[in-house]
């Protein structure tokens, strides 16, 4: 019999049969991690199967490979906090979405483990949206597709940033960005060197900017492309920058 216990935060919740379902979790020291939850149904486990939640985990199997049964026990509901939110609840779910289809089964990913629970509990305080787009850069980095915002591409200055090349991922400043400004992604303001801005046509203009690197590298293979969730969270950031003196909550 194959068992470990972890810690683990539910990315998402696949009812099969009558009284399970198939449960996915990102977890502390297994990576994201697929099994069988029995009678996720009931009053109880509908409460802790919130994608956004932090839960205990048991895994057993009688082989390693097979999928295996979770038992589950909540530790936080960090889902609850943002459930009357809509825009902070879309942030979960893209969060949720995106690791749940582009990180591989079993491949150990703590880093990322506490860089997602750190966000989630950013989502309740009132930088929840640069740290969101700050996240999804990590995230890119996790996967192995690197963002360079340290130095200028075309060995400009570095104090002037404020482009970044969609083919190399690399920075550009201001000067070396001039003749190109047609082909480069603007960088939102509290991530130039100034670190200025964050309002939400800035966190805007980020989440324009990962979702091109999200759906042109990490997700450019995928049947599916970029998860349903993450197009969502931007359309309805897009309409809340309407009209643009409108901050975010």
């Amino acid at each position: 019999m194959e068992i470990w216990k972890d810690q683990g935060i539910v990315l998402s919740v696949r009812p099969h049969g009558e009284n399970g379902a198939v449960v996915s979790l990102l977890t502390e020291q297994h990576g994201r991690h697929i099994g069988y939850a029995r009678g996720a149904h009931s009053a109880r486990m509908r409460g802790v199967l919130q994608p956004g939640n932090l839960v205990s985990v048991e895994w057993g199997s009688r082989v390693a490979e097979s999928m295996g049964t979770f038992d589950l026990e909540l530790h936080t509901a960090l889902a609850a906090s943002v459930m009357d939110d809509s825009l902070r609840l879309g942030a979960l779910l893209s969060a949720c979405a995106l690791s749940d289809a582009a990180l591989p089964e079993r491949e150990s990913h703590c880093g990322l483990f506490y860089g997602m629970l750190a966000l989630l509990q950013t989502l309740e305080t009132e930088t929840w949206a640069p740290t969101y787009v700050m996240w999804e850069l990590a995230f890119l980095r996790e996967l192995g597709f690197g963002i360079d915002l340290t130095k200028c591409a075309a060995g400009g200055d570095v104090r002037t940033l404020t482009h970044i090349s969609p083919k190399s991922g690399r920075a550009v400043s201001a000067k070396a960005a001039e003749p190109y400004l047609d082909k480069l992604l603007p960088l939102p303001y509290f991530l130039r060197p100034a670190r200025s801005g964050g309002d939400a046509v800035d966190v805007l203009t980020g989440l324009q900017m990962t979702a091109y690197f999200l759906e042109h590298w990490a997700f450019v293979h995928h049947t599916q492309g970029l998860p349903e969730a993450r197009i969502r969270f931007q359309e309805r950031f897009s309409r809340r920058c309407q009209p643009a003196e409108e901050a975010f909550a």
